[in-house]
Formats: C-alpha cells, structure tokens, sequence
C-alpha cells in the first residue's frame, strides 16, 4: 500500500456509521464505537495500516488481578476464541482489563469492510465470555 492509498479514518467511521454503529472520532487516527443495542463501545486506533479495537470489559483495583485469574485469562479454552485480553494501568492503583483485537487494511475494499466489521462483532460476542471469566473481580 503506498502513503497516497493508505486507508483514513474518515473511511473506516463512514463504514461502521453505515452498518448502524454510532461512531465518532477521537482525534489522532481514534475512534469511539458504540453499539447501540447493547451501549458498548469499542476504541478504535488507526497506526498506518493496522486498525486496532479495544474494549474496556472493565477496571478494578490492581490487586484483584491474581494469578489464578490471570491464568483463567490466559487459558486457551477460555471462550475468548477471537480477541485478547490486555491490562492498562488506571491509575489510583488500579488496572483496566480489556479485550483487543487488530486487523491490517490494504484498500479498505470488500475485504478490508469484512475484517473491520468482524473485529468488532467478534469483540462484542467474546465480552460475552470475558464477563463469565472476570465478572467476579468488579464485585
């Protein structure tokens, strides 16, 4: 992909808006996606032409994140079957818990339309498991 053909913002919000996501931008390549049946939302970054997804599943004092929870995180039968959990530091001793994902763009064609979509879906469906793992920590 050259620098004149690489995928803008613009194109990735008009797309998701399109499908019914309410979408706005965040400044410096970001978005902010919400779906508007359950209220979620998803971050967006664009960093050339990677396109990554975040979703805060949700943040707890750090101490709550034990190793027996993080193994259950980590486990390959976990449920989470297309996305990643990542900690951010929260600040006040706390962590932010989400589920990531990334897909790589090249024309934002039909392809390009399936993998961003699907990222998203898949980031919606796996919170679904993500709550049953760590559900117990915002307790």
């Amino acid at each position: 992909m050259t620098a004149s053909h690489r995928p803008q913002i613009g194109q990735i919000e008009e797309l998701l808006a399109e499908r019914g996501y309410e979408v706005s931008e965040a400044g410096n390549g970001r978005l902010k996606i919400r779906e508007t049946d359950s209220g979620m939302s998803i971050q967006a970054v664009l960093e050339g032409d990677i396109l990554y997804f975040s979703l805060v599943c949700t943040v707890v004092p750090r101490d709550k994140i034990t190793a027996p929870i993080m193994s259950k995180m980590l486990a390959s039968d976990n449920g989470i079957s297309s996305s990643y959990f990542q900690l951010y530091e929260a600040g006040s001793g706390k962590a932010a818990i989400t589920l990531n994902n990334f897909c790589k763009l090249q024309d934002l064609g039909a392809d390009d339309a399936d993998d961003i979509l699907s990222c998203v879906h898949f980031l919606l469906v796996d919170v679904i498991s993500a709550s049953r793992l760590i559900g117990e920590l915002a307790k």
